[in-house]
């Protein structure tokens, strides 16, 4: 677990020269790391090394987690896909989702989150490359959902995740990463008191950063290659 507190310093180290680099203060860039398909044993050895925030994409593995983590000051985000049978789960485990791309999924978080419980809060997705195989909603649309969501009384809409395709360098990948930045800026003129822009993982953040990213999300350069069950 020593390997995981060596590389969780390494990845601070990229994000701190990717921020000089692109003139910005290293605080500007939050790390999120993505603990998907790695036990508690691992969350706890990256807490251990001072990290607070992470990432989940398999709702139930999160929910077990969670709950077996309770009594560490731990910040659960949801990444991945949210299908409609599971919104009770995110609404009641989860302090962030970062998937928003249907009002009625917000609807269903918003009306499930328990009123002990602060706002939830929440990114909108945006499929700001058009992949045909991401999720998100179309930049075009982003304005109207975003106006919706930040109406609805359990959710704070805090900005706008994307995950383009990968890009075959690193200006092309600052240039995908450039348009959900400007959407971010459009959004805000339309009066949304938006400060999130959840973008840039292991391979890309260094361009996710120099585009204006808040927030990265980092999984396998922390805790290693993933091996998923057959």
């Amino acid at each position: 677990m020593t390997r995981i507190s060596t590389q969780l310093s390494a990845v601070r180290a990229r994000i701190h020269a990717a921020c000089r680099a692109a003139g910005r203060p290293p605080e500007a860039v939050a790390l999120l790391a993505v603990s998907k398909t790695f036990g508690v044993a691992a969350v706890q050895a990256a807490f251990d090394a001072g990290q607070t925030a992470f990432g989940e994409n398999y709702i139930q593995e999160a929910v077990e987690k969670i709950t077996a983590l309770r009594h560490l000051p731990l910040v659960w985000h949801c990444i991945g896909p949210v299908q409609s049978n599971k919104t009770r789960l995110v609404a009641e485990h989860f302090d962030w989702v970062h998937t928003v791309d249907r009002l009625k999924m917000a609807q269903r978080l918003s009306e499930q989150r328990p009123a002990g419980l602060p706002p939830l809060q929440v990114c909108i997705q945006v499929n700001v490359d058009g992949g045909p195989t991401k999720s998100g909603v179309a930049p075009a649309d982003a304005l109207a959902l975003a106006q919706a969501v930040a109406g609805l009384p359990r959710l704070c809409l805090r900005g706008l995740m994307c995950l383009p395709e990968p890009a075959p360098d690193f200006d092309a990948a600052c240039q995908v990463f450039n348009r959900a930045r400007l959407l971010l800026t459009d959004l805000t003129t339309q009066g949304l008191k938006l400060d999130t822009l959840s973008m840039g993982m292991s391979a890309d953040l260094e361009a996710a950063i120099a585009a204006g990213s808040t927030l990265v999300r980092v999984g396998s350069a922390i805790f290693g290659a993933r091996h998923y069950s057959a």
